[in-house]
């Protein structure tokens, strides 16, 4: 297997949490190469005592930059990195700097896959039920119904191989469960999601049939899905600090505490998400996966791993056959 390029220089803990991740990672037998400024990371390696590839980018992309400054920064580490994946060095991209330059360099380098309108961006969100596969999360803001199959056929994709599931139920993210429900965008693309091939349609589901698990995917144009993932996140961060304050509020319920903390850590590891590191960029020529920009060097271990988990599957070649059964797509 090639190596992962991993582009140490986006993010806000960069080098250290790239180089930490990534020494954690080749431990574990993921192999990887770094991407940023070499001088820069041969000291952070030196200092970290390691030894690890590094392919030398002069340039970083930062957080504030636009990111359509990728197509004329051609220099700078994610270009580099997504440069690898296509000219064969690289078996996947994994950045956790600007996640809409990740994006928009792996649509420059990568290009789209047959029968893919518009990328997407697949979360996996903690359920009762175990996962559930959110797509899209971000990527696409305005979106046509054409967009939600395809979405739709990609993330069931992810759920069989990713969540071991052989017929994963896809659910449409809408305001009620009858069909008629919601906005134009909803009801078109529910009547297309009623004959796509290849998946196994629900319905419509609500915002609270996200974290039950009442499906294994759930659709939704990019804006709806980020708003869910966001308030999750939130929402979960809040409830547990207001168990933590529940907890310490008194000498009693401090030593109920000591009692429940080891269960307490397990739930939090589930909603941690640096557990599951990044996110794939589904419907590009390539594997390339997005993290956020705050990533320790665990969040890094764990993307990479990721990334290579998705290679071995052949998740491309297999979303490649999943979107060829839709036949021609326009744009």
């Amino acid at each position: 297997m090639k190596p992962i390029a991993l582009d140490a220089a986006g993010g806000d803990a960069m080098p250290q949490a790239g180089v930490a991740g990534a020494k954690a990672a080749a431990a574990a037998g993921v192999p990887v190469v770094l991407v940023g400024d070499e001088t820069v990371l041969r000291a952070e390696l030196s200092a970290q005592g390691v030894d690890l590839p590094v392919h030398h980018a002069p340039d970083t992309i930062r957080m504030e930059d636009h990111a359509a400054d990728v197509r004329r920064r051609r220099e700078s580490s994610v270009m580099r990195a997504m440069r690898l994946v296509k000219d064969g060095e690289a078996s996947a991209c994994v950045s956790v700097g600007h996640s809409g330059a990740t994006m928009a360099a792996a649509l420059f380098v990568l290009g789209r896959l047959g029968g893919v309108e518009r990328p997407a961006i697949l979360a996996n969100i903690p359920t009762k039920a175990g996962f559930t596969a959110l797509i899209d999360a971000g990527a696409n803001a305005d979106c046509r119904p054409s967009y939600l199959q395809q979405f739709a056929v990609m993330g069931s994709t992810y759920a069989r191989l990713f969540y071991g599931l052989p017929e994963p139920s896809v659910g449409l993210i809408s305001i009620g469960e009858e069909a008629e429900k919601g906005n134009g965008l909803t009801r078109e693309a529910h009547k297309l999601l009623q004959t796509t091939p290849g998946i196994r349609f629900f319905g419509n589901v609500e915002g609270r049939d996200l974290l039950r698990g009442t499906t294994d995917v759930v659709v939704a144009d990019g804006f709806t899905g980020n708003v869910m993932l966001k308030l999750a996140e939130g929402e979960a961060k809040v409830i547990f600090g207001w168990v933590r304050d529940a907890l310490t509020s008194g000498v009693l319920t401090k030593l109920g505490a000591a009692l429940v903390r080891p269960a307490l850590r397990g739930v939090a590891a589930r909603l941690d998400p640096s557990e599951y590191g990044a996110q794939p960029l589904l419907g590009v020529g390539g594997y390339a996966f997005i993290g956020h920009g705050s990533s320790d060097g665990k969040a890094v271990e764990n993307a990479l791993k990721t990334a290579q988990r998705a290679v071995t599957a052949e998740l491309v070649p297999k979303l490649v056959a999943g979107l060829a059964a839709l036949g021609p797509q326009p744009g």
